[in-house]
C-alpha cells in the first residue's frame, strides 16, 4: 500500500468522519472506498461502472432489457 496525504476542507472532513463512523470504518478506509468507487472497474468496459444503477420498478425487466433501454418496439 502506498501512503498519501489528502487535504480536505473542514466541512468535508467532518462529513467524511461522520460517514466513516456510521459505517464502522476509519476515515482512511472511507476515503479509500470513495476513491475505489470512482475509479474505472475495467479499462476495456468503463460503462460497467453504471451497471445496476437504474431501476425500472419492474421485477421482470431483465427479460425485456432491450425494450427498457431502447423503448417499445414499433
Amino acid at each position: 500500500m502506498i501512503r498519501t496525504q489528502v487535504s480536505l476542507d473542514k466541512r468535508d472532513y467532518e462529513l467524511a468522519k461522520q460517514e466513516a463512523r456510521a459505517l464502522g470504518v476509519s476515515v482512511a478506509e472511507f476515503v479509500r472506498r470513495a476513491v475505489r468507487r470512482d475509479l474505472p472497474c475495467d479499462s476495456r468496459a468503463p460503462w460497467m461502472r453504471y451497471a445496476g444503477l437504474v431501476e425500472s420498478g419492474d421485477p421482470h425487466s431483465s427479460s425485456t432489457i432491450d425494450e427498457i433501454v431502447y423503448g417499445s418496439k414499433d
